[in-house]
């Protein structure tokens, strides 16, 4: 297939396995209210269970080191059924270990299709990596937005200990996935052709200094947004399914946001998008925190959109710097970024427990400016 063409098809496909996968992830945050509740957890037990479906991403540098050398197709197509399977039975798990056991397992399978996937819809994008991230993203933000409402119609009908049934929609994506991607081969173009490892991490550490630096600021809002905004929403009063429907209210606006983020950085320049990103998404959180009621449903939305806008930018501007190790560098970035937001979903329910999430979500915003400086250092790439 030509090297610069567009596969809108096939980066269509992954990216709606990436919707459907998405879409059981995101059922954590809509239960930590009832699992806070029903487990007598405090905030910082709540975040702590993200930690633990976050912990495999540890692995993932090594799962994208693998991927540029053997073909990892069959483990991206069980991606969205086990993640399905352990995700449907949360509902109905006895106690605070058996959640975080099947939290690492979800964990897991989502390191292996958020290392290996993206790097497949990348090299399907031709020239147009941005714009293929930016259909990634979109099916993670889609999925991120259809996560809570389905969890919650589900708890609402079904009730905790039917929720297992949601498993279903997981089992038949696989199948369908393994009909769609039979043809596409997940290892690059001449494998074994890469860097070794170690130059590697030397080749992408101009990136990767400045980048750590956007990536702590940038954990703090999305963690705050994503993570804690039902808790936040419910603390102020509000029911569960409205704390869902704004959960979900913010992810849509992050698919807009995803993939525009990714269409206009390849138009005006990564770090352009990525300036604006950081100073708008601090300044509309203060006016979030001011206002209350129905109010902040359109302050959701421009939220969504400029916070989760930059996802694909930063993946761009990954695997540009590692262009012959795609997959080691998005493993490498994504393990990173996962072991930071970790810390700062602790940090924040830490800060939750002790000053409430009104002082949470300020400090987010607060952290986000400091972001600014570290825009300046990364590297310019010649277009």
């Amino acid at each position: 297939m030509p090297a610069e063409e567009f596969h809108t098809d096939r980066v269509i496909t992954i990216s709606a396995a990436h919707a459907v996968h998405d879409t059981y992830t995101a059922f954590l945050a809509p239960l930590l209210p009832v699992f806070i509740e029903n487990l007598s957890l405090s905030k910082t037990e709540a975040g702590l269970l993200s930690v633990f479906n976050q912990a495999p991403s540890l692995l993932q540098p090594v799962i994208g080191h693998l991927a540029d050398r053997a073909n990892l197709r069959l483990l991206v197509i069980m991606a969205p059924a086990v993640s399905a399977t352990s995700m449907s039975l949360l509902g109905i798990a006895p106690s605070y270990m058996v959640l975080a056991f099947l939290l690492m397992v979800t964990g897991l399978s989502s390191a292996t299709l958020h290392s290996v996937a993206p790097v497949i819809a990348g090299r399907l994008s031709g020239s147009r990596l941005g714009r293929g991230m930016g259909f990634w993203m979109v099916g993670g933000e889609l999925g991120r937005t259809l996560g809570p409402l389905v969890i919650v119609a589900a708890i609402q009908f079904l009730g905790l200990k039917g929720t297992p049934w949601l498993m279903v929609g997981g089992w038949l994506t696989t199948g369908l996935l393994y009909i769609r991607l039979r043809g596409v081969d997940a290892r690059p173009p001449n494998p074994g052709d890469g860097l070794p490892w170690r130059r590697a991490l030397r080749v992408m550490s101009p990136l990767l200094i400045p980048l750590l630096g956007v990536i702590i600021v940038r954990s703090f809002m999305s963690s705050a947004l994503t993570t804690y905004l039902p808790i936040f929403l419910t603390e102020e009063g509000a029911e569960l399914w409205f704390a869902g429907v704004s959960l979900s209210v913010l992810e849509a606006a992050g698919i807009l946001g995803a993939l525009m983020g990714g269409s206009l950085s390849d138009r005006f320049g990564r770090r352009v998008v990525l300036l604006v990103s950081l100073l708008v998404t601090p300044l509309l959180m203060f006016v979030f925190l001011g206002v209350s009621g129905w109010v902040r449903f359109p302050l959701l939305l421009l939220l969504g959109f400029t916070a989760l806008s930059i996802g694909p930018v930063i993946m761009a501007l990954v695997q540009e710097s590692l262009p012959e190790n795609r997959a080691l560098a998005n493993g490498v970035y994504m393990c990173i970024s996962f072991i930071i937001r970790s810390g700062a979903i602790v940090a924040l329910g830490a800060m939750g427990d002790w000053l409430g999430m009104r002082t949470a979500f300020l400090g987010s915003a607060i952290i986000s400016l400091l972001g600014l400086p570290f825009v300046f250092l990364l590297p310019i790439r010649r277009r």
